[in-house]
């Protein structure tokens, strides 16, 4: 198959940020996903070259994300992937100008995070509480979740030998860095059955790195999570519309409303910069209000 002219300076702006930059495989799809869109509005416009794509057209793109009543998060989003790639190609001498420099973004309301209270965590946490193999190993994964505030991606592409029992910590590894989380009694009792009665059964190869497994043996997917995580909200009676990420933002929230330092949680859920993790800080306090006999009500 041919490669098109705009899609040559695509694969090329993936390799520069997968060798260069380092960047996630999550990132990447991001970037590609939001410049293909470009590509193909371009070549609906008849314009097949990338330095033939003017300001003017950029803005006639926003526009029409706009009209379409995309929402400002995905079109600042889209803006972003724009102004990386043409920010690459100008670098390189690819094109003449930057032409995405001129690009604005709309303004974002930012939204609180969802959270649930402890109660409602504890609820959900002893959903699975029965003998299987599935509800040993769900509860060691929600515990975990909410013990450490590692994202969902993180949890299900955990390793053997990221864990460690006896010291009760986890390690987490991204392409550019390392971080090292503690955990507490209840999570750790709940590992500790999960792979003393439960693992061996459930994967397919013995020598296995991962982890976790679902159902068929093969390594945990973000969407089964998704539903495994769903499942047991309702049946807990909860009725926010809860996601991976709720636990994760309730264990920050948790932790700075029980006196943990920012930096201290910064770093625990990988955030780059720390006016991410001040959101948590800033929170309504009235959701807030119940507070632990210990810094993690699950420790």
């Amino acid at each position: 198959m041919v490669e098109r002219k705009m899609e040559k300076e695509i694969n090329s702006f993936m390799i520069y940020l997968h060798n260069e930059r380092r960047t996630s495989e999550n990132t990447e799809m991001s970037y590609r996903r939001d410049l293909l869109k470009v590509q193909h509005f371009m070549e609906n416009q008849g314009i097949e070259d990338v330095k033939k794509i003017s300001a003017t057209n950029l803005n006639s793109y926003v526009l029409y994300l706009e009209k379409n009543h995309f929402s400002a998060a995905t079109i600042s989003r889209n803006i972003a992937s724009l102004k990386a790639f043409y920010h690459y190609m100008f670098r390189e001498g690819m094109v003449r100008e930057d032409i995405s420099e001129r690009l604005k973004a709309p303004r974002i309301e930012k939204k609180l995070p969802e959270i649930l209270t402890t109660k409602e965590v504890v609820r959900l946490l002893e959903q699975p509480c029965g003998d299987t193999d599935k509800e040993i190993r769900d509860r060691a994964m929600l515990e975990l979740l909410y013990a450490t505030g590692i994202r969902v991606t993180e949890l299900i592409t955990l390793k053997v030998s990221d864990v460690n029992l006896s010291m009760g910590f986890i390690k987490c590894k991204d392409v550019t860095k390392e971080r090292v989380i503690p955990f507490g009694g209840k999570a750790k009792s709940a590992l500790q059955r999960y792979l003393n009665e439960a693992r061996d059964h459930m994967i397919n190869a013995p020598d296995s790195e991962y982890l976790f497994a679902n159902c068929s043996g093969q390594p945990m997917s973000r969407q089964g999570f998704w539903k495994l995580i769903k499942s047991y909200a309702k049946k807990a009676g909860i009725t926010a519309d809860i996601t991976p990420h709720t636990l994760r933002h309730s264990f920050a929230a948790h932790m700075v409303e029980n006196g943990a330092d920012l930096r201290s949680v910064q770093e625990m859920l990988g955030h780059s910069d720390i006016s991410t993790t001040q959101i948590y800080a800033n929170m309504c306090h009235g959701k807030l209000r119940e507070v632990y006999a210990k810094a993690h009500p699950r420790y």
